[in-house]
C-alpha cells in the first residue's frame, strides 16, 4: 500500500556531496597561508610547490641511492627449540 506523504510529513531534502577530507584540509591551509602571509592564492601555490621542491632535493641529498645497503638477509641470533 503507497502511503502519500501530508505537505506536514514532508522534510526538505539535504544535498550530500561527498569531499575528500585531505582535499578539505589542504584547501583550508591555503586560506590560511593566504591569510597570514597576505598572499594570493597562485602566490600560495608557489610556496607551497617551492616547499615540496627544496624538501624532495634536501631527501634526495641526506639518502643516496640506496640499493646495496640493506643485508638480503638478517639472523637475530640461534633458535633454540
Amino acid at each position: 500500500m503507497i502511503r502519500w506523504l501530508s505537505r506536514r510529513d514532508a522534510r526538505p531534502l539535504e544535498l550530500r556531496i561527498r569531499v575528500n577530507p585531505r582535499l578539505l584540509e589542504l584547501q583550508t591551509a591555503k586560506e590560511i597561508l593566504a591569510e597570514i602571509f597576505h598572499a594570493r592564492p597562485d602566490e600560495v601555490e608557489e610556496m607551497i610547490r617551492n616547499r615540496l621542491e627544496e624538501r624532495c632535493w634536501r631527501d634526495e641529498r641526506s639518502w643516496p641511492d640506496e640499493e646495496g645497503l640493506r643485508p638480503e638477509s638478517f639472523c637475530l641470533g640461534e633458535l633454540s627449540i
